[in-house]
């Protein structure tokens, strides 16, 4: 958590940029996994954190976006509550903490909501994403549930956004320490990394370091052999000589900030020839967005300059036949990058993507999107300094993906689909790292680099006695 004036400097802002009606941010409960008392692994609400601050459930935030009065919401724990928990401190208590000085019960809310709405003043919400946020929301605000989505408020989802997409000072120090984590976590997994290994030794060794040094893992972490599998969770397989293992997982700061890598490196600990220039070809791509991101680009330039960077390796080693500009716009490079070149990085992995362009129909919000320029929407994604993106160009060989567009006759004049053939096995290879845009270009987040070449990563994989 961070200082207290930071939350009533965020509170304050938000409430400037909507200026009218209520704001409501609730954060999450918690869920039963598989009875009541047994819960899932508690994650905050990342925008209720953002301008809240506390990590713990079954809160909800309330800004008066007219007099900037925050109000927090939420039930003090009983006896019966501390023989389980230990002593807590009330919800009063953990307000003043955040500078918020009023605190209900939580049934409260309900007739607070009710009261704004007979007074026909807006009551602001993002389109919640979880079901029983879903059906507690629609109650509370008295509608019907297939009337929430289609209630949403925009002024709320840009406003916040904007201001979530530029990281601060004290953001951008959390997100270094997540590094750290995730620094930890690809090393230990490129030492361990040997024939015979099965997948979940890996899997389980990493995600212990998530949680040793941080608040967890960002996200469920992929390893495995099956790098064309773009988010594999399976890890049943035992490490195989001559295979590629892909490793892309990243941890949680205390603070909730998070980090996002990816490696891609040879089971044996040498790169066949075929593999090394795969893999330069993707580093390569790595490379050239890195150095292209700065201040006022847009993403879908960024994207663009990865698939024509990969298209013109595929045409050097025979699996382009045309120039690369030419089977960019042809959409043929879809086959082999079926991803994104990137996303959002802060308190969630993908950030805001739960507000981000599924929430609405662009076609209505075209103009309001392109004026915002923020990651709700990458077509019109403008990175300025302080956003933090990834960086993760990749080359995937998915044996049903190109038999299906070769079935369909696409790209036949762009890919050479007989040459295809024999990297049928191949796998896939992805590079990724977190990029913080500055004022006069970019850097890595993280004081070094994971082991990035060809070089550095066969000095180190398999390298742990």
């Amino acid at each position: 958590m961070f200082s207290k004036e930071t939350y009533i400097g965020r509170r304050a802002e938000l409430a400037r940029r909507v200026g009218k009606g209520l704001i409501l941010l609730p954060g999450n409960p918690e869920v039963p996994n598989n009875y009541p008392n047994n819960t899932y692994y508690f994650r905050q609400d990342s925008t209720f954190r953002y301008y809240f601050g506390l990590d713990v459930p079954s809160l909800i935030g309330l800004i008066d976006a007219e007099s900037g009065e925050a109000m927090l919401f939420g039930d003090d724990f009983t006896v019966e509550d501390i023989i389980w928990t230990g002593p807590m401190p009330t919800i009063a208590e953990q307000g003043a903490e955040v500078g918020v000085e009023k605190a209900f019960p939580l049934n409260d809310i309900r007739g607070v909501l009710r009261k704004a709405i007979e007074q026909n003043r807006p009551v602001h919400y993002l389109p919640p994403y979880r079901a029983e946020l879903k059906i507690s929301m629609a109650e509370m605000l008295g509608i019907r549930l297939d009337m929430l989505h289609e209630r949403k408020s925009l002024d709320l989802m840009f406003a916040v956004a904007e201001m979530r997409e530029k990281k601060s000072a004290e953001e951008i120090e959390a997100l270094e320490r997540a590094f750290k984590i995730g620094y930890q976590m690809h090393i230990t997994a490129m030492r361990m990394c040997r024939p015979g290994v099965v997948e979940r030794e890996i899997a389980g060794r990493v995600e212990g370091i998530a949680k040793s040094y941080g608040q967890g893992v960002s996200f469920p972490t992929i390893v495995t052999q099956h790098g064309e599998i773009l988010h594999n969770h399976n890890h049943d397989g035992v490490l195989e000589s001559g295979r590629l293992l892909l490793v892309d997982g990243g941890g949680e700061s205390v603070e909730g900030y998070c980090s996002d890598h990816t490696r891609t490196y040879p089971v044996s600990g040498k790169f066949s020839d075929l593999q090394r220039d795969i893999y330069n070809i993707v580093l390569r791509a790595h490379g050239e967005v890195k150095d292209m991101i700065k201040p006022g680009t847009m993403y879908p330039d960024i994207h663009r300059a990865a698939y024509l960077s990969l298209a013109e390796g595929l045409k050097g080693i025979g699996l382009i036949k045309t120039n690369a500009e030419d089977a960019v716009d042809a959409g043929a490079m879809y086959l082999f990058m079926p991803h994104g070149l990137g996303h959002g990085m802060g308190l969630d992995v993908h950030d805001l993507e739960n507000i981000g362009e599924r929430s609405f129909d662009f076609s209505t919000v075209a103009e309001r999107a392109a004026k915002s320029a923020t990651c709700i929407h990458r077509s019109t994604w403008r990175v300025e300094p302080g956003t933090v993106m990834s960086d993760e160009p990749g080359l995937y060989f998915i044996p049903a993906l190109i038999d299906k567009c070769r079935a369909e006759g696409k790209f036949t004049d762009i890919v050479n689909y007989d040459a295809l053939e024999s990297f049928r096995n191949f796998g896939g290879i992805r590079i990724e790292d977190d990029v913080l845009v500055t004022e006069t270009g970019s850097r890595f987040i993280g004081d070094k680099l994971l082991p990035l070449t060809v070089e550095e990563l066969e000095a180190v994989v398999g390298s742990l006695k």
